[in-house]
């Protein structure tokens, strides 16, 4: 099976320093759209057949792990719009109960 690499080119730009490489690693950041993507960090994670073959059908190609972070990311992203328009809500009609 041919896989394409997911890693971010080199960027030249990029200064090295003595304490890379002294600790024998270099931390290579990729940028998108000008912000800098966080490092993603390796778990152990059971999740259910059926959800794991639904995110694979969803992906296709892409890859269905970049599919599950992504979707989690919006559910967290969601969540904190949820929250701030409620809290707008609940500040609007105590205002209206004042007046």
């Amino acid at each position: 099976m041919n896989r394409k690499s997911t890693s971010a080119p080199f960027d030249e730009d990029t200064p090295i320093t003595r304490a890379d490489i002294e600790a024998g690693k270099l931390v290579l950041r990729k940028r998108v759209e000008g912000r800098l993507v966080q490092p993603k960090k390796r778990v152990t994670l059971y999740l259910d057949a059926s959800l794991i073959e639904h995110f694979k059908q969803m992906a296709g190609e892409r890859g269905y792990q970049t599919l599950i972070n992504e979707t989690l990311k919006n559910a967290l992203l969601q969540s904190d719009i949820e929250t701030a328009i409620r809290k707008i809500i609940r500040e609007e009609l105590g205002r209206k109960k004042a007046a």
